[in-house]
């Protein structure tokens, strides 16, 4: 049994405010629960450049709603078709630091999982993916903390350092918020 089956999640997200940036991610979950994430690839001006996160992005003006988003953008970046996988439900969402100044965003996260992994294809905007067991997540298993500095101001961030990479900021937060509901159903 996985621990993902006892997951309660909301199937609508909270609604978001109509004069912010909206944008939705996908955490999806594989046959033996390990979670999807990509490495963004390295962009000019793209303040989460070259950061570990999930799949996803801003909302189109052609989208019906942020479900919508989040089935394109996986499409887009990996060829992820999410309409054949289980939707567990939505997380609350997540802002962007206030001083991102036009880049701030309200990102929903919303959480599948699928049966089988299909062949990903990832785009331009994706350097790699990779699949995160939740057990390691679980376990805490390479938590810390490191030194940040954003427009002069230093900062000691939380973070865990996986693999590929150092995950933290707003994917972290989600993260954790995913954590807390696993371990606190029944």
């Amino acid at each position: 049994m996985s621990r993902l089956d006892a997951l309660q999640l909301p199937r609508e997200h909270a609604r978001l405010p109509g004069d912010v940036r909206r944008a939705a991610v996908a955490a999806v979950f594989g046959p033996r629960d390990e979670l999807l994430l990509i490495q963004r690839a390295e962009r000019e001006g793209d303040l989460w450049s070259g950061h570990l996160a999930f799949p996803g992005g801003r909302e189109d003006t052609g989208d019906a709603d942020l479900l919508a988003t989040v089935t394109r953008e996986c499409a887009e970046e990996l060829g992820l078709d999410l309409r054949g996988a289980t939707l567990l439900g939505a997380l609350p969402p997540q802002a962007s630091p206030r001083n991102a100044g036009p880049q701030q965003v309200n990102v929903i996260p919303w959480v599948f999982r699928l049966d089988r992994w299909p062949s990903l294809r990832p785009n331009g905007e994706v350097a790699a993916y990779h699949f995160e067991p939740l057990s390691r997540l679980v376990s805490r298993e390479g938590r810390g903390e490191f030194p940040y500095r954003w427009q002069g101001v230093d900062y000691t961030l939380p973070c865990v350092e996986l693999p590929p990479g150092r995950l933290w900021g707003m994917t972290l937060r989600m993260i954790d918020d995913l954590l807390e509901r696993i371990e606190a159903a029944p």
